[in-house]
């Protein structure tokens, strides 16, 4: 049987793979990456090479920061990073759930203070498997299904 390329290679940019199938456009969405003008292009349920299915993100002259790869790591904890340039991958790396995550979710405790000042939002990765995370404001603790935009 004869391979053939389903998803066309880029030039320059960053490919996010093994998104968890379903994950791409939250991630799309979530990271306003559809915000530029440069050519993103998405695999959703693509075959992994088992039984599994996996989406794919690639986005042409952007370079994902180890910062946006470890907030992606709330979404996508399996996902690697590959840069691109000339065609070819020059760095590869997965991505790492960080301490601390600030400025990325808002603290889904109504009467936590991050909501009423001018503070950046600040968590704590209190649990690894299975997320949960610990605001610094008002230290209650949240699994990944309180945030409405990790949904």
């Amino acid at each position: 049987m004869k391979k053939k390329l389903e998803v066309q290679a880029i030039e320059n940019g960053s490919v996010i793979d093994h998104i968890a199938a379903g994950k791409g456009v939250k991630i799309l969405k979530f990271f306003q990456l559809t915000d530029t003008n440069q050519k993103i292009t998405i695999g959703l349920n693509l075959p992994t090479g088992g039984s599994t299915t996996k989406d794919l993100i690639k986005i042409e002259n952007t370079q994902i920061t180890g910062v946006q790869a470890n907030q992606l790591a709330l979404f996508a904890p399996d996902a690697t990073i590959n840069l691109i340039d000339d065609y070819d991958v020059v760095k590869k790396f997965k991505v790492e759930l960080p301490e601390a995550i600030s400025g990325v979710l808002a603290c889904p405790n109504s009467n936590c203070i991050s909501h009423n000042e001018p503070v950046d939002s600040l968590f704590y990765i209190k649990q690894k498997q299975q997320i949960k995370l610990k605001c610094h404001y008002c230290e209650k603790s949240f699994a990944t299904s309180f945030f409405k935009e990790l949904d």
